[in-house]
């Protein structure tokens, strides 16, 4: 009896054992099952998450930078909101710093666009073609430099000559040429403008500028500094005059002429000068079609508001 006794506890608990390992396994097994599912969904949400570039990718031509000309700076920043109004999709960066500084981004390949408000040098196209690239020109608008003065001193005029002497340090005084007896203050602008490389060119026929002018960073510091001092002379773009300063005339063997819409076309002012463009050889994708836009009827109306020539 005691024997049958001890089998049949044996046999229990052997039962029990079994028991507990087969619930184990189960619960191992469900817990694999649900760590791997765990991975898969992961993974599968991992991999979703990476942009498929098939998929509402978008194209590096659809975003342009544009650097140089402060003088072109607002014509660029009108046009290009025009522009983008008109193509969502596209974003265009325009940035200034002078006609050198946009050139030579555009010379290192990190620019589109170079807006110039001078003429590319030889020898920057030396080194544009040294990096493969193709400096093309596109004359986008027609400007006059504009010679500014306080809006209280009396001079109306002076002569291309006059005007070197002021620049070049030979008169230094308003009353040798007809106004007050005062210092004149010598305004230029920075060595990386385009306006100071025409200036210099077209007025001082490369002479070097006094030293005692007095560098501005940008075009609307020279017409905030004439407008306060009344013995300060400063040259700007024309989109750039306003009430608070006076624009003198430039006497030629023609005449004395005004940077006006007339004399600048006919060529009768002595300052007048295109405002262009340069690109990589022909404009590709949203350049090219910036640069159309520009042109076009709409474009040119643009360029007239902001207060510059059109082409056409």
């Amino acid at each position: 009896m005691l024997s049958n006794k001890k089998y049949k506890i044996m046999v229990v608990v052997l039962i029990l054992f079994a028991s507990v390992i087969f619930m184990a396994d189960q619960s191992v097994s469900k817990e694999k099952d649900t760590f791997e599912n765990t991975i898969i969904k992961e993974t599968n949400d991992s991999v979703s998450a990476i942009p498929d570039s098939s998929v509402n990718s978008e194209t590096t031509d659809n975003k342009i930078f544009i650097k140089g000309s402060d003088t072109i700076l607002p014509v660029s920043i009108a046009e290009s909101e025009a522009y983008m109004n008109l193509h969502s999709e596209k974003e265009i960066i325009v940035i200034g710093g002078g006609s050198s500084l946009g050139i030579a981004s555009f010379i290192e390949g990190e620019v589109e666009i170079a807006m110039a408000s001078r003429k590319i040098k030889e020898s920057e196209i030396a080194d544009a073609t040294n990096n493969d690239i193709n400096p093309l020109e596109t004359v986008i608008a027609w400007d006059g430099i504009s010679v500014i003065v306080n809006k209280n001193n009396p001079v109306e005029s002076l002569s291309i000559e006059q005007l070197k002497n002021i620049y070049t340090g030979e008169v230094t005084n308003w009353k040798e040429l007809g106004g007050n007896n005062e210092e004149i203050e010598v305004l230029v602008r920075d060595t990386s403008s385009g306006t100071y490389g025409f200036f210099k060119e077209h007025v001082l026929q490369d002479d070097e500028y006094s030293e005692s002018a007095i560098t501005e960073p940008n075009t609307e510091a020279v017409v905030q500094k004439v407008a306060l001092d009344p013995a300060a002379i400063g040259y700007i773009g024309l989109a750039y005059v306003d009430n608070s300063v006076k624009t003198i005339g430039l006497g030629t063997y023609d005449g004395i002429f005004y940077p006006e819409a007339e004399s600048i076309r006919k060529g009768d002012y002595p300052l007048s000068r295109p405002l262009q463009y340069y690109t990589n050889g022909q404009p590709q994708g949203t350049a090219k079609e910036y640069i159309k836009f520009v042109l076009s009827d709409i474009g040119q109306e643009i360029i007239a508001d902001v207060g510059y020539l059109p082409v056409n």
